[in-house]
């Protein structure tokens, strides 16, 4: 397997990057799997760390995450390409791996230092999100909260929505750990399970699940 070719400014010298596609801790893995296989097949080295037992398993949840995805590196350059939610969990990712050659951001929210995502958004969803829960503070899993016939606009074919579905986790309401000091500057700097892509379905699902990529990505 190859990688993305990463070369210094000025120089003709290339290092192979593994490309990790990080998804939103709101879904599963299924939000990046085509494009997965379309850059396998184009020849690059892909990997997909799977956050969704980061959930399950109960907090911390950010440092956990990091941890998965920074596992995933297998000791190899990488560029990480974050979606959603995923976006504010990368440099904290970024600190523990240590040889990231880029960052991409996939629709992609950023880390906001001391804040939580609940702290960001407008009262109405915030109050929204907190009437979903239940008794003992668990959402249901993201595509339930806003109904079959919103999800079959995003994900038409019956066989990927369900399938689609069936990788999301139930949520944790809690605000969970709230970024500390600069985004980069250790795995706590970083967003919680609920951080950055509790958003609008359509902004949030649309851009990579049913995505069609043409050039393989390379560094920024």
């Amino acid at each position: 397997m190859l990688g993305a070719c990463v070369g210094a400014a000025g120089t003709n010298e290339c290092m192979v990057a593994k490309l990790l596609l990080v998804h939103s801790p709101l879904v599963g893995c299924a939000t990046w799997e085509l494009v997965a296989a379309d850059l396998a097949g184009r020849g690059h080295e892909v990997g997909i760390p799977d956050l969704t037992g980061t959930v399950i398993a109960g907090p911390p949840y950010c440092l956990r995450q990091a941890e998965v995805i920074a596992h995933s590196a297998s000791g190899q350059p990488v560029i990480l390409i974050g979606h959603s939610g995923a976006g504010p969990l990368l440099a904290a990712a970024g600190s523990l791996i240590g040889q990231v050659r880029g960052y991409l951001f996939v629709d992609a929210g950023l880390p906001i230092p001391g804040q939580a995502w609940m702290d960001t958004v407008p009262a109405d969803l915030a109050a929204q999100v907190r009437q979903m829960a239940d008794a003992q503070g668990w959402l249901p899993p993201w595509p339930r909260w806003w109904g079959d016939e919103v999800l079959a606009e995003l994900l038409p074919d019956p066989e990927a929505r369900r399938h689609f579905t069936a990788g999301c986790p139930r949520l944790p309401l809690g605000d969970g750990c709230r970024l500390a000091g600069v985004a980069g500057t250790s795995p706590a700097a970083s967003a919680d399970a609920a951080d950055g892509g509790l958003r609008r379905p359509r902004r949030a699902v649309a851009a990579a699940t049913r995505a069609q990529i043409a050039p393989a990505p390379t560094a920024t």
